[in-house]
């Protein structure tokens, strides 16, 4: 008898179930499953491109209880926005400046380490500009619009999901000059504080671009 994969019971995608189940996101993440810019799929389909059986992932998820905690799925459109730029506009912000920083110094003490992350402080310009300019636009064109008007606004999301590729590429890079932040035996203290920094806005960015994508985004496209 040949066994047939397990169907998952979650409906929806992998997106919009990260976005209503609190929790779901982390579980996600540890089975290195893309809701953020690539959750628009199934949780079978998510599962099989992963070569992961759904039931494991779904013995996870029903660990969860969905009023366990709010989620920004709760939160009215200007509420949402205003989240959106204080925890994260604002944190990226002020934390990339400072990985700039300590990159660049991280890269001169030990240029001579065979694990240096050289062009590390290069690339988090780079990604620190383009993300300025994106967050600009949303600040000040996208947010306002969807405060004070209740439309369909699929070009210009169009373009932010756009811009949300490219920073999830820049994640990518991030990851491969770092061994995806892994640190050699002897790091110092500052190449610790480097690594978990950047740890740290890689799982901020993917939250930001997940709760965009998933959740603010669709209120305001055709269906």
């Amino acid at each position: 008898m040949t066994l047939q994969p397990t169907k998952a019971k979650y409906t929806g995608t992998v997106g919009e179930i990260a976005a209503s189940l609190p929790g779901a996101a982390a579980i996600f993440k540890n089975f290195n499953i893309d809701f953020c810019c690539h959750g628009d799929v199934s949780l079978d389909e998510a599962a099989a491109d992963r070569g992961i059986d759904v039931f494991m992932i779904e013995q996870a998820l029903s660990t969860l209880k969905a009023d366990d905690l709010p989620t920004p799925a709760m939160l009215s459109s200007g509420e949402l926005t205003e989240y959106i730029q204080t925890r994260y506009h604002e944190t990226h912000r002020r934390e990339i400046a400072e990985l700039i920083q300590l990159s660049r110094k991280v890269e001169a003490v030990h240029k001579d380490h065979p694990r240096a992350p050289a062009g590390l402080a290069d690339v988090l310009r780079q990604m620190e500009g383009e993300l300025e300019v994106h967050m600009k636009k949303e600040e000040l064109i996208l947010f306002p619009a969807m405060r004070w008007a209740d439309t369909v606004l699929d070009a210009p999301i169009s373009q932010m999901r756009h811009d949300h590729n490219d920073h999830a590429l820049f994640l990518e890079r991030l990851k491969g000059l770092t061994n995806d932040f892994t640190l050699p035996e002897d790091a110092c203290r500052s190449w610790q504080a480097l690594y978990s920094g950047l740890a740290k806005l890689a799982d901020d960015l993917v939250e930001h671009i997940h709760i965009e994508n998933n959740i603010l985004f669709p209120r305001f496209e055709a269906r």
